[in-house]
């Protein structure tokens, strides 16, 4: 009996064309969990920090060499070309993001200037997106988070922390996600169902 070369169809796997979404990091102690739990590994730390303070993707990121960050300081600016779009975008380091790149560029093993900044384990090269989503899912379960994270989490905390903590507006986080609206925006950071939730919990008439 000749057996059939078709593949067992996985229940877990989205169907093609479809995507499965990351959520943001919505507990700020949880992010104070997990960069406490990198503190003794400077470049994963100086990866997430990084990732949740610039809403880069994963990719462009990781794109990064040592000569492209290594000389700015605390306000000035890292232009970097988007993976989706192939146009550059700007982001403004703050001080925290700087500190991390200066304490990872102590430990690299070879910060010359056209060097990736985020170097694989074995040095081989730079760090791959599917490693960094990985580690980023390792990251969030040990901090105890429940649900569905990856690389792209990193990008999406950035907005979902801008809009909860300082009350951002939506249209400047869709201009900075470059978002064609701002109800892609709010789904993108599943800020929406959130912010209509609280619509119930908040006026007891």
């Amino acid at each position: 009996m000749k057996r059939s070369k078709k593949t067992p169809s996985n229940a877990n796997h989205p169907k093609k064309g479809a995507t499965i979404k990351v959520e943001p990091i919505r507990d700020m102690r949880a992010i104070k969990r997990i960069k406490k739990a990198l503190s003794d590994t400077p470049r994963d730390l100086c990866l997430f920090t990084l990732g949740i303070n610039t809403a880069y993707r994963a990719g462009e990121i990781l794109s990064l060499t040592v000569g492209q960050i290594a000389h700015l300081k605390a306000g000035e600016r890292l232009d970097l070309k988007q993976s989706k779009t192939g146009a550059y975008r700007a982001t403004t380091l703050n001080g925290v993001v700087v500190a991390a790149v200066q304490d990872w560029l102590k430990h690299h093993p070879n910060p010359q200037a056209n060097a990736p900044l985020f170097t694989s384990r074995k040095g081989n090269g730079a760090l791959c997106v599917a490693v960094v989503n990985r580690m980023v899912k390792s990251w969030c379960a040990e901090a105890g988070l429940k649900g569905n994270f990856g690389s792209h989490s990193l990008r999406k905390t950035w907005g979902f922390q801008q809009r909860k903590q300082r009350n951002r507006p939506v249209a400047l986080l869709m201009a900075a996600y470059g978002h064609a609206s701002e109800k892609q925006t709010l789904a993108y950071l599943g800020i929406e169902a959130d912010e209509i939730a609280d619509l119930y919990m908040d006026l007891e008439l």
